[in-house]
């Protein structure tokens, strides 16, 4: 099995089986719900995406089976997993574990949000970083967190390579400007990550794959939620 092939893109399958199935698994699992959510931006969602829901063995590993597989129709080439702390911790060891399963065993490691002065000490866990390092995570709003783990990397002497994350919002982010105020900014952050860090990202669905299982999934309830989506795509959503 390679995962050397080709340049990654922001959801590798978009539009496709697998992230519809992605999405279906979500909303099943009660990861994805609809209603009305305050996001971190201010922002007033139709939907909210919870990945501490996916908080037994079967989700984990189903989870894992899915972002293994947007990696491998990506086509990222790196050589160890790293996993931020917290939650990219159990989704990075868990991507490992099927990759491994799938004949691709590469190794992992992770940070602690405070280092040690006792044991190993230090606040990295795991494998040494080395090489070019794939960063797992759930979904990225600002790149805040993909800067430090690129910080941990590089000063490591890795190569922060690429970002796998389970959902792409495809909204604008934020930045708060020299008054204090917060503002709307024309690119999300997976194309923050992208253009100005450099890093490939590889999303196992997008929001364009949500709008299109709202649309295939024609009852009542969720035509209401498809239009709600997609004014709130219109009014934050990027290119």
């Amino acid at each position: 099995m390679s995962l050397d092939a080709g340049p990654a893109v922001a959801g590798a399958d978009a539009g496709g089986a697998l992230a519809q199935d992605f999405v279906q698994f979500c909303v099943d699992s009660g990861v994805l719900r609809f209603g009305e959510f305050k996001t971190k931006a201010g922002r007033l969602s139709p939907y909210f995406f919870n990945a501490g829901l996916f908080d037994d063995g079967a989700k984990l590993g189903r989870l894992a089976q899915f972002y293994a597989q947007a990696l491998v129709a990506s086509g990222i080439e790196f050589d160890m997993i790293f996993g931020p702390a917290y939650k990219g911790i159990p989704l990075g060891a868990a991507v490992a574990i099927e990759l491994a399963r799938l004949g691709r065993n590469v190794p992992f490691a992770y940070n602690r949000k405070e280092a040690k002065d006792h044991g190993e000490g230090g606040s990295l866990v795991g494998a040494p970083l080395k090489g070019r390092v794939l960063i797992v995570d759930d979904v990225m709003s600002a790149g805040t967190a993909a800067r430090e783990s690129i910080a941990l990397i590089q000063a490591a002497g890795a190569t922060p390579h690429a970002v796998a994350i389970a959902l792409d919002r495809q909204e604008k982010a934020t930045e708060v400007g020299p008054d204090g105020t917060v503002r709307d900014v024309d690119h999300s952050a997976v194309q923050y990550v992208r253009g100005q860090l450099g890093l490939q990202v590889c999303a196992i669905a997008t929001l364009a794959d949500l709008l299109q299982y709202l649309s295939l999934h024609t009852g009542a309830d969720l035509n209401q939620h498809r239009d709600r989506v997609l004014a709130y795509r219109e009014r934050y959503g990027v290119a």
